[in-house]
């Protein structure tokens, strides 16, 4: 008989209660735990969750303790503040920090997967690794997942195409020094820069609209959720029923394309183990160029923090 999936989720704000309902919708676990720091608020969004239980396959929802996730297969931490209209994800560094830390003392010895949804994601996902002592393929982040189904979803409106009929992928930090991996971009194996009409000097400009897409949405609504929590509960369904997924999460690397001492999100097999394989896409010496330097802007994130 195959165990009970349980997931966690710390953090009920508009990330966490956005994941907690596709979650829910997408099967990925039949219990639920939720948790917040704001006394009543994770109580609150488990009893409207389960309110909804006929919509959605057989599932418990109910609010819970760390301690009570130590049992859970996977975690989702969501917990910290959302930026800002004109802020950057890594000027949350150390606000949100000092949150995750707490949290990563707290889970020493989880045998789980954890999966971090917080920003700055990448610096984070180091961080938590570090002080949770848990080995980097279990501490896993969404990373480059949400700017590449952004990047899909923009060129699916310039083809007049499904987005999911579009490979292509972003790379590096989820942030402003993302990397978007041009040459390697395809449709139905026809390369991206083959397809009739298609213009090399709109790349840049693409590129950018992936970038500015949090912001855009932050000056309009105050935050971004619903599609990281689509993204979130994807990697999750995937995960723990082991179909052993290429996504573009971010993990500790440790020797893909010569990295080592960053986070950063590259292609990567996830399967019930997390983010097992790591592989090393061909790129154009403008692409190497971007992705190291991507790395080296987050090496110096986390090297302004106290580690």
């Amino acid at each position: 008989m195959h165990p009970r999936i349980s997931i966690g989720i710390i953090g009920t704000g508009w990330v966490g209660a956005s994941v907690a309902i596709s979650v829910l919708q997408a099967g990925a676990a039949q219990e639920l735990i939720l948790f917040d720091a704001r006394d009543g608020l994770a109580e609150g969004e488990a009893m409207d969750l389960a309110h909804g239980a006929s919509f959605y396959p057989s599932a418990t929802v109910r609010a819970g303790s760390l301690a009570e996730m130590q049992d859970t297969q996977a975690i989702v931490i969501t917990a910290g503040k959302n930026g800002a209209p004109g802020q950057s994800r890594l000027d949350l560094l150390r606000d949100n920090l000092a949150i995750l830390r707490g949290i990563a003392l707290q889970l020493r010895g989880y045998t789980g997967i954890v999966v971090i949804v917080s920003n700055p994601i990448d610096v984070l996902v180091y961080d938590f690794t570090q002080a949770s002592g848990l080995p980097p393929e279990r501490v896993i982040g969404t990373g480059t997942m949400l700017d590449t189904t952004r990047l899909r979803q923009i060129l699916g409106q310039r083809l007049a195409l499904d987005p999911r009929s579009i490979h292509a992928q972003v790379l590096g930090e989820h942030g402003d020094s993302e990397a978007v991996l041009w040459s390697g971009a395809e449709v139905g194996g026809v390369p991206l820069r083959s397809w009739p009409g298609w213009q090399r000097a709109d790349e840049a400009q693409i590129a950018l609209q992936v970038r500015r897409a949090a912001y855009e949405i932050i000056q309009r609504k105050g935050a971004t959720n619903h599609a990281i929590g689509l993204v979130t509960a994807h990697l999750l369904h995937g995960m723990l029923r082991d179909e052993r997924r290429v996504l573009t999460v971010t993990r500790v690397q440790t020797g893909a394309l010569g990295l080592f001492g960053v986070a950063l999100s590259l292609p990567t097999v996830v399967g019930a183990g997390g983010a097992l394989q790591v592989l090393e896409p061909a790129l154009e010496a403008d692409e190497r160029t971007a992705l190291l330097r991507s790395a080296e802007v987050l090496r110096a994130a986390i090297a302004s923090v106290d580690f």
